[in-house]
């Protein structure tokens, strides 16, 4: 939505739980240097680095239930599960087996997912629920990400050279850095009225915003969405779910800033459609709603 109510931004008890057990999660990243082993423990054969994993999740959540009631134990079980894969990342990218690129791609969704819930926290925390994580977003969604890793996996056994094209996971990982900034650009740009779902009903605070991010595109937090997914198909060199993944969110976005695009002409009226004629979707052959005159 593009638009945005000044307001106070601070961090809430919902965030500093959620940043603390982060943080807590990705503290996993640390058990080398407790144990004297090598940095990239995933990687390392034998259960020595396995089970300090074990008990490092197992002493983590202990944790947790010691410190939060169960209202934020929820938000900080999520986080710290972000946290882990985070620190997991870490790991696996030290080492230089054929899994360092998909550490990068752990790396890369952890923190994109905690980043939704944190900036939702400190943007509008009236509308901050479990689903700002965004692990349940769509069936959809979740296929998408598991199809990654089957073809990963896969052409990792097949193809082992394929997973070691350094220049090609460097593309895509500047791709998802990318994305990742302009989507987090647009939603503090947004402020308060940034939602995850599309509103229907105008309140008060709504006003049009056209500076920043929203004066290079319309839709800012769907172009870095969609580049952050399709680079990190790129960094992960999975061929067959860089051409998906581009088929499948081009088609997401295209229905959705139509829809979008709807509700803010209902909203905004001329002052949306003046800005409208003046700024791009961003997307490619996206041109959002037509307007009948």
């Amino acid at each position: 939505m593009a638009a945005a109510a000044a307001g106070p931004r601070r961090l809430g008890r919902e965030a500093r739980a959620s940043l603390a057990a982060f943080l807590l999660g990705a503290s996993v990243a640390a058990l080398p240097l407790a144990l004297g082993s090598p940095a990239a423990l995933l990687a390392a054969p034998g259960l020595r680095g396995r089970l300090a994993l074990a008990v490092h999740v197992a002493a983590v959540n202990a944790a947790l239930l010691l410190l939060y009631p169960r209202p934020l134990y929820k938000i900080a079980v999520r986080a710290c599960f972000l946290g882990f894969a985070f620190g997991c990342g870490l790991l696996l990218s030290a080492g230089r087996s054929a899994w360092r690129h998909f550490g990068w791609y752990m790396c890369s969704l952890s923190l994109f997912h905690y980043s939704e819930y944190l900036v939702t926290a400190i943007n509008n925390p009236r509308s901050l629920s479990l689903d700002s994580f965004l692990l349940n977003h769509s069936f959809e969604y979740n296929l998408a990400a598991l199809s990654s890793w089957v073809e990963f996996t896969l052409e990792k056994l097949l193809f082992p050279e394929l997973k070691q094209i350094t220049w090609l996971s460097t593309v895509g990982l500047l791709m998802v850095i990318f994305g990742d900034c302009l989507r987090k650009a647009a939603m503090l740009t947004a402020g308060s009225n940034f939602n995850h779902i599309v509103q229907n009903e105008k309140s008060d605070t709504h006003t049009l915003v056209t500076t920043g991010v929203y004066g290079w595109f319309r839709h800012p937090s769907y172009v870095g969405w969609f580049y952050w997914s399709i680079g990190t198909q790129v960094l992960l060199c999975n061929p067959i779910c860089v051409v998906g993944y581009a088929l499948a969110s081009w088609r997401f976005f295209r229905e959705r800033i139509e829809e979008e695009e709807i509700t803010l002409i209902h909203f905004f009226g001329e002052e949306y459609l003046e800005y409208k004629r003046k700024v791009p979707s961003g997307l490619p052959f996206i041109r959002g709603v037509k307007v009948e005159l």
